[in-house]
């Protein structure tokens, strides 16, 4: 603790404003604002090795603690509840967005680890599918920081553009809440959208979508298990071989077993929102101060130079996710 409180400190002191601004600005929000904050900062703060310590276990420790406080803002009554009719949706959605992922990696030569991040990211839950996931892949801090950016980009477009879309297009209020649940990835962009659509159509979509959402939040724990499943079996050799260690406790993600313990009591036990809720903050307030350690360890100059493939392959997950919820929903007569 004494090795890791300084740099500690420094991403809670990064991660107050972003959190702020991330509430004025909930398009944006949080994460990218303190990703944003750390790389500016970056640079002065690399010649300070008292820091180093404290933003390591925060970007990977702090980043762990935040999914499993995640999982008491999961009520899996509610959820199957309400999100099964949009499961059918839900699944082709994330199915087209890992294939379209996979395709341009080995099409375009884009590293794996960004390529399942962005591709994940796209297809569950933006930011918090990225958080789960990369410690369980290994990936840096610059994947990571690259990843979050790409989906923020298109965040803000589908916040901005997929309200005046449905309305062209005549969609219902069920029909948008559906397509914004399961074509937008980070929850506080649904929700944005969902609201400008309530403002402009006079619905009531938001329950809905962030419904929706939660059930694709979900999507997060197989997921995530056949990553790990991937990584034990590319381990294995090597540790027989004698070329590394094979080690089921570090490739294991036992933060995602926390992540179901604490979704599971939350539905058994009933919690009440007076508990869940501070819960669920803390959780996005955890995620905000591990991105800040992720931007303090984040080059911007290799940042940018390698950004265009990795906001290609997310331009070609989002329209191909937000396609085929159109196309899902025509097929099931929701629309």
């Amino acid at each position: 603790m004494k090795q890791n409180i300084q740099g500690v400190l420094l991403c809670l002191l990064i991660a107050l404003p972003a959190w702020f601004l991330g509430q004025w600005f909930p398009v944006v929000g949080g994460p990218v604002f303190a990703i944003l904050i750390g790389i500016c900062l970056a640079r002065p703060v690399k010649g300070c090795p008292a820091f180093e310590p404290g933003i390591r276990y925060t970007s990977k420790k702090v980043l762990q603690y935040a999914v499993v406080l995640l999982g008491f803002g999961m009520n899996l009554s509610d959820v199957l509840r309400l999100g099964s009719q949009s499961l059918p949706v839900i699944l082709a959605t994330i199915t087209t967005a890992l294939v379209i992922a996979y395709g341009m990696h080995r099409l375009l030569h884009i590293p794996g680890k960004i390529s399942t991040l962005v591709g994940v990211g796209s297809c569950i839950c933006g930011g918090s599918a990225i958080a789960a996931t990369a410690p369980v892949i290994g990936a840096d801090d610059e994947e990571i920081a690259q990843s979050i950016s790409v989906i923020f980009l298109f965040n803000i477009a589908a916040a901005l553009l997929f309200p005046t879309l449905g309305g062209l297009l005549g969609m219902s209020d069920s029909g948008f809440g559906l397509f914004a649940g399961t074509a937008i990835n980070d929850t506080s962009s649904v929700t944005a959208a969902a609201q400008a659509w309530d403002g402009i159509h006079g619905g009531n979509t938001l329950e809905l979508a962030t419904i929706v959402k939660l059930t694709r939040t979900l999507a997060i724990i197989p997921i995530t298990l056949v990553l790990s499943a991937v990584q034990m079996r590319q381990a294995r050799p090597q540790g027989l071989q004698g070329k590394g260690t094979f080690d089921v406790k570090k490739i294991f993600p036992f933060f995602i077993l926390f992540f179901v313990l604490a979704s599971v009591a939350t539905t058994l036990l009933s919690l009440p929102a007076g508990v869940t809720a501070p819960l669920k903050q803390l959780s996005k307030f955890f995620i905000v101060m591990a991105m800040a350690a992720i931007g303090l360890n984040t080059d911007l100059v290799k940042l940018v130079k390698t950004g265009g493939k990795p906001i290609l392959m997310g331009l070609c997950c989002w329209v191909g996710i937000a396609c085929m919820s159109l196309l899902m929903q025509t097929i099931l007569g929701i629309w």
